[in-house]
């Protein structure tokens, strides 16, 4: 299955799980991931809509269950597309939107007994505040490789019981066995402002508190209006990328309607780099 085959699918479930319209377009009616007081957030998602050309079923879904629902759609078609490249990033994944702690990692474990320290002392918890365990959306853990894996080229021979001895990655040098971190993704079905500023506070705490290496951070969105994508695209240092669920869409719907802004804003993140389809988020994850 190409990727093209696996982004249609995913398509096809968010159409058939979260995406709903009001009412028909001649209506007057909007599709749900639009802003409906914005007459450009409703063009451009009617753009989208009606490029993947599926159908659009009529109803209304609560904003925080559409949330939840685009979260899972957006693990499975990350689990799915990822399972593919197997042979350039091989390992033991585990893709998960339960709300996993971060703590459960390598990288982020000691986070568990500073909140415990910090719950039990006030005066140290009014010091350094709190919140330092976030639950990522959507979580891709790497389980630790036994021995007998690693050493298929002999490189544990004769030093394997004194040398390499404090690395995570080989399962024997842990004693909770605690999966690698590899990649964190924050999905958001509309962007606003406290969205945006949400995602970045998260994306803060998971580069501030690590120990070890950094996981890919990203964020997902169906988000129309260019002007939302850039307040959380734009910039660096936090972010690696954010992708479109349907860019491919959203930019021949924006150049269609010749706006001229939102094609040159559009086009700069693109351009730098911090605007990408979904297609691109499983490569991305096997660099």
């Amino acid at each position: 299955m190409s990727i093209a085959d696996i982004r249609r699918s995913y398509h096809k479930a968010v159409f058939a799980d979260i995406l709903r319209v009001s009412r028909p377009r001649i209506e007057g009616g909007y599709p749900n991931f639009a802003d409906g007081s914005s007459v450009l957030s409703v063009q451009y998602a009617w753009g989208i809509v009606e490029r993947i050309a599926l159908p659009a079923l009529q109803g209304q879904i609560p904003g925080q269950t559409a949330g939840s629902l685009f979260e899972k759609t957006t693990r499975d078609y990350v689990e799915a597309s990822f399972s593919k490249l197997q042979h350039i990033r091989p390992g033991a994944w585990e893709h998960s939107c339960l709300g996993t702690a971060i703590s459960n990692f390598v990288q982020y474990e000691h986070l568990s007994e500073i909140e415990a320290m910090l719950a039990d002392n006030r005066a140290l918890k009014a010091a350094f505040g709190g919140n330092y365990i976030v639950s990522p959306d959507i979580v891709i853990g790497r389980a630790p490789i036994e021995d007998a894996e690693l050493n298929q080229d002999g490189i544990l021979d004769k030093s394997g019981d004194t040398y390499a001895r404090h690395t995570p990655v080989r399962a024997s040098n842990q004693t909770n066995r605690r999966h690698l971190l590899h990649g964190v993704i924050s999905c958001k079905w509309t962007l606003r402002n406290d969205r945006a500023q949400n995602t970045k506070t998260e994306v803060l705490n998971l580069i501030r508190n690590r120990k070890g290496h950094l996981p890919h951070i990203v964020a997902v969105t169906a988000e129309p209006l260019p002007s939302r994508l850039a307040a959380l695209a734009l910039g660096t240092g936090d972010l690696d990328c954010v992708y479109h669920f349907a860019l491919n869409e959203l930019l021949d719907a924006v150049g269609d309607a010749n706006h001229l802004d939102a094609i040159d804003l559009l086009e700069m993140m693109v351009e730098g780099k911090r605007l990408r389809d979904i297609s691109d988020l499983p490569f991305d994850l096997a660099a």
